[in-house]
């Protein structure tokens, strides 16, 4: 005896809700019956999994009322889809809740039979949806970290550049140095005029000569910067060199970077040991951008401006606080740009306090990163009417420690000298301060001829007052 549809269908509806039970012990949230209308006609829970708390009063009510306004045409057409061809596609919905946020649910359905009822059973996302939240928050805070430490290394490696860099500018065509900053003079260890006209590759020692060449032709070659290690030619000092080739006057010139490759300049490499010993440079230091508003500033010039932390000058024009006229710094920034190094100069600081301050002030071209910079370095210059440097045995003791700290990294000899360097840039700060900033009487303090004296405060990077014309701000 054969059974008919209609009773086949009968008996499907009959046992549509034990199915519904089995279809949420084995692999749903919930399931529910669904008769020819669409109204729900039994409800079957999984006790181990989470459900709208509700759900067991869907019953008698149409299964498309028990959704959010938005999501009930997809409801709507899982049933048109189920009635077409017996099964439907995932589909994903909101039911609302009291408590707050609504709830979401993915359904599928199948009909149980030509006739028969429509069986739907349905996923709590909330798992999951909190699984996803919880992971975009975590890569948010993983890219709101990495980029705090990639500014963080980005503003270290450009203020420490602009601090502790030689920089000397070269015609591309003959290879002749045609600018240089004190640090480039302390590097190599020869005077700014003894380094003006010089080719660049006689500055190094001659097994460093045919490197230098190479990298000042593939600099100019390929329009790209290029970096080698060479060893200088007059001290025992290994040095990284980067040129960058830019144009000014109407012709190609080369900027020249030199950096210690030694145990001190990988110490101010590294941004964890950089930090401190920036945080300790006792020069202000600045890094603009072309048109002079400040992009970087250290703590030596936040302090001598009397600004309370370095947010409140980013964006803020040097000129607010250094130069003796308006013109002053717009003269410097177009020089450095077309330039690529403006020549030391006596200023004026003005604090937001009221007090001014007379500096030695250079600025130098930073094209290396993303943006066109500007770098300025400025140093109080000793006088009469200035304090004692009550930081300076600070400064020195926190010199050796750092010098200290590269045992290992560099042999016994460039230890000392390095050591030798602070000691002796202590004591003439400390004669200067004395000699009310007289180059003539701290020379005589010092027993020494004033010629080496004023070498020794160039090379140390210090100011002097010679009773000469530059002795003006401005």
């Amino acid at each position: 005896m054969t059974t008919r549809p209609d009773e086949s269908s009968q008996a499907l509806s009959a046992l549509a809700p034990a199915i519904a039970q089995t279809f949420v012990s084995l692999a749903s949230d919930i399931a529910l019956v669904i008769d020819a209308h669409g109204i729900i006609r039994s409800v079957a829970l999984n006790a181990d999994a989470p459900a709208p708390p509700d759900a067991n009063s869907w019953v008698g009510q149409r299964w498309v009322d028990t959704v959010t306004s938005t999501t009930r045409p997809k409801i709507e057409k899982l049933l048109q889809e189920v009635s077409a061809t017996g099964v439907s596609r995932r589909r994903e919905v909101n039911h609302p809740n009291a408590a707050g946020d609504d709830i979401p649910m993915a359904y599928t359905a199948l009909r149980l039979g030509a006739e028969g009822p429509v069986l739907a059973a349905g996923r709590d996302l909330r798992a999951v949806a909190a699984i996803q939240q919880r992971f975009m928050e975590t890569q948010q805070e993983m890219e709101r970290d990495y980029w705090r430490k990639r500014h963080g290394d980005f503003r270290y490696q450009m203020l420490f550049q602009v601090a502790t860099d030689g920089v000397l500018v070269v015609d591309a065509n003959t290879l002749t140095i045609m600018d240089a900053n004190p640090a480039a003079s302390a590097m190599l260890d020869l005077t700014l005029p003894e380094l003006a006209g010089t080719t660049l590759p006689c500055a190094f020692e001659a097994k460093s000569e045919a490197a230098v060449t190479e990298l000042l032709a593939a600099a100019r070659r390929t329009g790209r910067p290029a970096e080698v290690r060479v060893r200088a030619a007059k001290r025992d000092l290994r040095l990284c060199l980067n040129a960058t080739p830019f144009r000014g006057d109407n012709r190609l010139m080369l900027l020249v970077r030199a950096r210690r490759h030694d145990g001190v300049g990988a110490a101010a490499n590294d941004v964890t040991e950089g930090t401190g010993v920036f945080e300790q440079l006792p020069e202000g230091i600045v890094v603009t951008d072309p048109n002079g508003r400040i992009m970087l500033a250290n703590p030596a010039f936040l302090d001598l401006a009397g600004i309370a932390d370095e947010e409140r000058a980013r964006g803020q024009l040097l000129s607010q606080w250094v130069g003796s006229r308006p013109s002053e710094l717009a003269a410097v920034l177009a020089t450095a740009r077309l330039q690529g190094l403006a020549a030391r100069r006596r200023t004026v600081l003005r604090s937001a306090h009221g007090t001014e301050h007379v500096l030695e002030m250079s600025a130098a071209l930073v094209p290396e990163f993303d943006q066109e910079c500007i770098g300025f370095t400025l140093r109080r210059v000793f006088s009469a009417r200035d304090g004692a440097p009550a930081d300076a045995r600070t400064h020195l003791l926190a010199s050796i420690e750092r010098v200290a700290k590269s045992i290992g990294e560099a042999s016994l000899p460039d230890l000392i000298r390095e050591s030798s360097e602070h000691v002796e840039r202590y004591l003439i700060e400390q004669a200067m301060h004395r000699a009310g900033g007289d180059t003539r009487a701290a020379a005589r303090l010092l027993d020494i001829a004033l010629e080496s004296l004023e070498l020794r405060l160039h090379r140390h990077l210090l100011g002097g007052d010679t009773g000469s014309e530059q002795d003006s701000p401005g």
